[in-house]
């Protein structure tokens, strides 16, 4: 049985996960878990640790270790500490040791794309066998890519044999969000149901859900989804980032969000693409000079 399904003993966790309930990952009780799901959710649970800023303790739990799974999990710690080259060199290794293996392809391939290197993170995602996490993934790396198109059929083909997964729902709300049109609002029932459900709630779900009002043209809704996120947490930059730019939109200053994102994440991608875009403007700018007549 596929421990993920409906039926399987990780359903739970796993949906934590995806939902973005990273605590809630971190406080699951696996000590009734059969043997060959302990890894499974031991991963899980790091991967959310490494989420909540936890990666140093991470390292330091999985010091040692030699299972592929945890390797990989090592890895993504020492990126999200900074460490990128160290762990583009291990994944590369695992890749040509060990990626036949779900995990190394999942964490592996987020490794890879976060390190811009896209197509290395699909040729290790492609040799997956029905994994949705997989699926997900590739999705989204296909998004990023600017390729929609690719993006929709991934999804499409992953319907056929995931019904009803909450990470299948997920993937065709993000290709929704990019295709426009009345996928904005099939994508806004989904988001909007994670979010305001107590069970599924998360900062991720809020700053989802403002996103789809945000398209959908319902200015204030999404200024309350994205207050309502800021408040569980006060530095989270997706939803720092999405209400500067609901500021820009309205006609407001955007500086003090601005300001405020800076400090949560300087390497934010607004931010970098809002420096690359001056320095375009004034790179352009200044091949031209004001001609003053006497």
């Amino acid at each position: 049985m596929d421990p993920y399904s409906a039926e399987g003993e990780l359903i739970n966790i796993h949906n934590h996960f995806h939902q973005g309930q990273y605590q809630e990952v971190i406080d699951f009780d696996t000590s009734a878990l059969s043997p060959e799901n302990a890894l499974p959710a031991r991963v899980l649970v790091l991967r959310a640790r490494i989420a909540s800023g936890q990666a140093e303790d991470v390292i330091a739990d999985v010091q040692g270790e030699s299972e592929p799974e945890l390797v990989a999990v090592r890895a993504l710690a020492e990126y999200s500490l900074g460490k990128t080259d160290a762990a583009v060199k291990t994944i590369e290794e695992l890749a040509s040791t060990a990626g036949d293996n779900t995990t190394v392809q999942v964490v592996g391939g987020t490794v890879l794309q976060a390190a811009g290197k896209s197509e290395e993170a699909l040729a290790l995602l492609s040799q997956h066998s029905g994994s949705l996490d997989a699926v997900a993934l590739i999705t989204q790396i296909h998004l990023q890519q600017n390729r929609t198109d690719l993006a929709l059929k991934e999804v499409t083909a992953a319907r056929r044999w995931a019904q009803d997964s909450i990470l299948v729902n997920l993937a065709e709300s993000w290709v929704g969000l990019r295709i426009g049109g009345d996928k904005y609002q099939q994508a806004f029932y989904v988001f909007e149901e994670l979010a305001q459900a107590p069970s599924t709630s998360s900062i991720i779900s809020l700053v989802s859900q403002a996103v789809c009002e945000l398209h959908l043209g319902r200015v204030e809704e999404a200024q309350g989804a994205l207050e309502q996120a800021l408040q569980k947490q006060p530095d989270y930059a997706e939803a720092i980032a999405n209400l500067l730019v609901l500021n820009v939109i309205i006609g407001k200053d955007p500086s003090e969000l601005t300001n405020s994102l800076k400090k949560a994440a300087p390497q934010h991608p607004f931010l970098v693409d809002l420096k690359e875009k001056s320095e375009l403007f004034d790179k352009a700018a200044g091949k031209y000079s004001a001609k003053v007549s006497a």
